[in-house]
């Protein structure tokens, strides 16, 4: 049963990775009230996706961390890091990805003339949305660090998946050192795309360690 459930947890980890690509992949760039409007299908189907992945992504981390627990319940914690990092992932999508084109939809015939009221609206969610791409950026930082660093002082296990961790943080702290800005399409995309290859491979030892 115990084997089974690693194996369980590792196919959702991949999944879970898949679908964060996809929904990067679908996830269109932003623009100005009345872009928002007309794109608010395709909006809401990449976040809707996205929504849709993290407590598949979640089922995966707690095999993983099930797995590190035989050398170190230090792996709950990063398991309750991770946890609190995919809740503000999802915070942020329904704010910006679903809440704000309904709101706006609703006033699709008089944007302009209510744009004073809307404009403000709008940018308070895009900064709380930011807000929430921070920690779900740092979040995430730090649970790989404790994923990685538990991997690669177990025994028997795939280090290289520690160190391609480690790698991922280390051009992470560069970015932010020299000013890269994460919370735009392109900086999140490189960033999410880097965690969904990490994750796909976590989810790979997970199946082959059984």
């Amino acid at each position: 049963m115990k084997d089974h459930f690693h194996k369980s947890t590792g196919i959702s980890l991949i999944s879970g990775s898949l679908l964060i690509i996809a929904t990067m992949v679908l996830h269109p760039s932003g623009g100005s009230l009345q872009r928002i409007v007309e794109i608010t299908g395709v909006i809401t189907i990449a976040h809707s996706l996205a929504v849709f992945c993290l407590p598949i992504v979640l089922f995966g981390f707690y095999g993983l961390t099930n797995k590190l627990m035989e050398s170190s319940r230090v792996s709950i914690l990063a398991f309750i890091i991770m946890a609190f990092s995919l809740i503000a992932a999802m915070f942020a999508a329904l704010l910006n990805g679903l809440a704000l084109p309904y709101f706006l939809g609703k006033y699709s015939n008089s944007l302009e003339e209510k744009a004073e009221v809307l404009k403000p609206i709008s940018s308070f969610s895009f900064a709380v949305n930011t807000s929430l791409d921070y920690i779900f950026i740092a979040g995430c930082c730090l649970a790989i660090l404790i994923y990685s660093v538990l991997l690669i002082s177990k025994s028997r296990s795939p280090k290289w998946i520690g160190y391609f961790g480690i790698l991922i943080l280390v051009f992470a702290a560069i970015g932010a050192l020299t000013g890269f800005v994460f919370t735009s399409l392109t900086g999140f995309r490189i960033f999410t795309f880097s965690l969904a290859a990490w994750i796909l491979s976590a989810g790979f030892y997970l199946i082959k360690s059984e």
